[in-house]
């Protein structure tokens, strides 16, 4: 398990997730955000008024009961909010980061 760094516009939260996940942080979120939320049935709660309504915790939720049962990601510290462009703390600066 690895690390990474999401938010969704508000406090940067950090979560281990599984290696593969955290090497290609990026795919993994805009499958979720692309593909998984508009076509799933199962993400039919997040489709609101012609749009979509959800954070980093439900992207999480995706990953553990869809692509990784079997390696459980975890919420390891909420960062507080962050300005974008601003570093991260130690020891989470080298952290891949995306934002929903």
């Amino acid at each position: 398990m690895k690390q990474v760094v999401l938010s969704a516009d508000g406090d940067r939260m950090v979560y281990a997730v599984p290696d593969q996940v955290a090497e290609h942080l990026e795919e993994y979120c805009l499958a979720f955000c692309d593909t998984w939320l508009p076509t799933s049935p199962h993400a039919q709660k997040y489709r609101v008024g012609g749009g979509y309504c959800y954070h980093e915790g439900d992207f999480i939720a995706y990953l553990n009961r869809w692509v990784f049962p079997g390696q459980p990601s975890t919420l390891v510290a909420n960062l507080g909010w962050i300005d974008f462009g601003a570093p991260l703390p130690h020891p989470y600066e080298d952290c891949p980061q995306f934002n929903f």
